[in-house]
């Protein structure tokens, strides 16, 4: 078994100036905003979860994103109540968001 329950990736990758790219959608803000969220959540998260930065993901024009191991489940988000969404469906319930998610 993993030691991370869930492992979310965040692509945070800049493309140049024009040109789509997760970080022009504040990725990296989102990304703190998930990880003090399940900091903060603590034990009402069953088993470890890893909020990590990602360099690109090649799906910018599907972005911004994120994807969760071990399902590989990718989902795109627009702010802070994607991400909770995410959070509170996904990692504290195991349900996939589906409105959120990419195929």
């Amino acid at each position: 078994m993993s030691f991370y329950k869930y492992h979310v990736f965040f692509c945070t990758n800049r493309r140049e100036p024009g040109e789509s790219c997760c970080e022009s959608a504040s990725a990296s803000k989102l990304r703190a905003y998930a990880k003090q969220k399940v900091k903060d959540l603590g034990s009402s998260i069953e088993g470890n979860v890893r909020i990590n930065t990602a360099g690109c993901l090649n799906r910018c024009a599907e972005g911004p994103v994120i994807v969760i191991y071990p399902e590989d489940t990718w989902y795109t988000y627009v702010d802070e109540q994607d991400i909770d969404e995410i959070i509170e469906k996904h990692l504290m319930n195991g349900e996939i968001v589906d409105r959120l998610r990419l195929k």
